[in-house]
């Protein structure tokens, strides 16, 4: 059996090979259009103009219903795992909730585009990079709680890593992007898709962009961390029958059906 076939570990994997496919094939194709410069643009530019943004908006929605799919798995997992665990139940909602707010910052940034609807997208940027950055630590946190009895010491300085990589990525970015959109590099910067050295806050825009992308790395390696757990998980769905047929409304005995949901058990 391969390493996909174990559990659901295809989801995180599919998660990461799916959303960076979308960022590469927009990226190709905005350049190819020259749309935009190859010199780091940033990740939503790339999904900016047609035909791009159609590609971006329909891979990046469905990268959603993965991440969405991956963090519901990973909440069940944890929460199978630590039934009567007090903190670590109140931790594990938190960050089920944290990331389903960044799941949906991302379905918005998928669709609207920055110089159509710019405050929109600047909030689902936030719910992005706020929200997961977020989710990513209270899932370390957890993975920190969960030692050595259910994680392994490993995995946890792993997460560790990759969140303190994902941190002084947003720290980067947020204090450049403040200072590039405080108004005194000009008022059409928003609208900006070249910009060449002599231009003011050049240098701001690329340190900018260069940590959206590396804040975007951090996410993917912290999804794959989840491989390895996944590979033990199974769901089933369980369907009740409360009538003989679809239009009865006289209680009968309750018919059972359980069937396996995405994977066979391991």
């Amino acid at each position: 059996m391969w390493w996909f076939q174990q559990g659901l570990s295809f989801l995180p994997s599919a998660l990461v090979i799916w959303t960076a496919a979308a960022f590469i094939f927009s990226y190709i194709t905005a350049i190819i259009l020259h749309h935009v410069d190859p010199a780091l643009p940033y990740i939503s530019d790339t999904g900016t103009i047609a035909p791009e943004k159609c590609l971006f908006g329909a891979m990046l929605n469905f990268a959603a219903v993965l991440c969405v799919a991956t963090i519901y798995v990973r909440y069940k997992q944890v929460q199978a795992l630590n039934p009567e665990g007090k903190y670590i139940s109140k931790l594990n909602k938190a960050g089920f909730v944290l990331g389903l707010l960044s799941c949906l910052g991302l379905s918005f940034v998928a669709n609207f585009q920055k110089t159509t609807f710019f405050a929109v997208h600047i909030c689902g940027a936030v719910l992005t990079f706020g929200m997961g950055s977020l989710y990513m630590f209270v899932q370390t946190a957890l993975s920190y709680l969960m030692q050595p009895k259910i994680h392994g010491k490993q995995i946890f300085w792993v997460r560790l890593l990759l969140v303190i990589w994902c941190g002084v990525s947003a720290f980067s970015m947020l204090t450049c992007s403040s200072l590039l959109y405080s108004g005194h590099f000009g008022s059409d910067i928003v609208q900006k898709l070249h910009w060449n050295p002599e231009d003011k806050g050049y240098v701001l825009h690329m340190i900018t962009t260069a940590a959206e992308w590396s804040m975007s790395f951090s996410f993917f390696g912290f999804f794959l961390t989840y491989i390895r757990d996944f590979q033990k998980i199974s769901l089933r769905v369980e369907t009740n029958l409360h009538g003989l047929t679809l239009y009865d409304t006289v209680p009968c005995p309750i018919n059972n059906e359980q069937s396996h949901l995405l994977s066979r058990d391991i």
